[in-house]
């Protein structure tokens, strides 16, 4: 049903006014644009954003969206290298008002069901979490069964960390930050002592570490089933 769904969205393109940016860390930045009253997506999914105030080479990308659907905006965050891509250079000379087109939403990696949730997000992995988080916290269920997100970030940066510090106050959601892959690792394991296939484990980052960490759940006899996988693709 979702593949056929995401089929239809696909097809659906509406423009965004395009509000505001600012960084979230050093070379981390997030764009605000104007949410209109009929758009709505799951917590976790993405959109693929089309640049059209001028013409570039791979003018289409995709990118979680990072804000709730709660939210009043259309939020997404990328980091911008030295050396950036023509379309993130097209993103960053966004001015108040001009516009983007976006397809979606699209994709399956949202909860469905109050399963025990193991969230894990490396890196700039954190923007579909932060979308699931708000939500969660909008939605005020304090009750739910354990939702718990690990972030990894070896250099430590973690952002968007004001806000999730918040939400675990307001939520019984647990989150704990992470920079080394051993720690990571026995948090994961942890969980999986607890819940093994009644949990449900959701991966998003890097693919070398979505697929390190995938592999080695299923180590752990944790069915693919139970593992959901949002894979980034570096684009500089």
């Amino acid at each position: 049903m979702s593949f056929f769904q995401d089929l239809f969205s696909i097809f659906k393109k509406r423009e965004l006014s395009f509000l505001e940016s600012h960084k979230e860390s050093e070379d981390v930045y997030s764009f605000l644009f104007e949410k209109e009253k009929d758009l709505t997506w799951k917590a976790g999914q993405y959109g693929l954003f089309n640049i059209t105030h001028k013409r570039i080479k791979n003018s289409t990308k995709p990118f979680s969206i990072a804000s709730a659907p709660s939210e009043n905006i259309v939020k997404i965050t990328t980091r911008i290298s030295g050396d950036p891509s023509d379309f993130k250079k097209a993103l960053l000379e966004l001015k108040q008002g001009m516009k983007v087109k976006m397809s979606g939403p699209v994709g399956s990696f949202y909860l469905k069901d109050n399963s025990p949730s193991l969230l894990i997000a490396g890196g700039i992995g954190i923007t579909p979490f932060r979308s699931i988080l708000k939500q969660l916290e909008a939605e005020g269920k304090r009750d739910e069964k354990q939702r718990k997100l690990l972030y990894y970030d070896g250099k430590k940066s973690y952002i968007y960390k004001d806000e999730l510090d918040e939400i675990a106050n307001n939520t019984s959601i647990s989150v704990s930050y992470l920079d080394s892959r051993d720690d990571l690792q026995q948090e994961m394991d942890k969980f999986n002592a607890l819940y093994k296939n009644n949990g449900k484990y959701f991966i998003a980052g890097s693919k070398s570490m979505v697929d390190s960490i995938s592999s080695h759940l299923q180590n752990q006899n944790i069915s693919k089933q139970n593992i959901k996988k949002d894979s980034f693709f570096g684009i500089s």
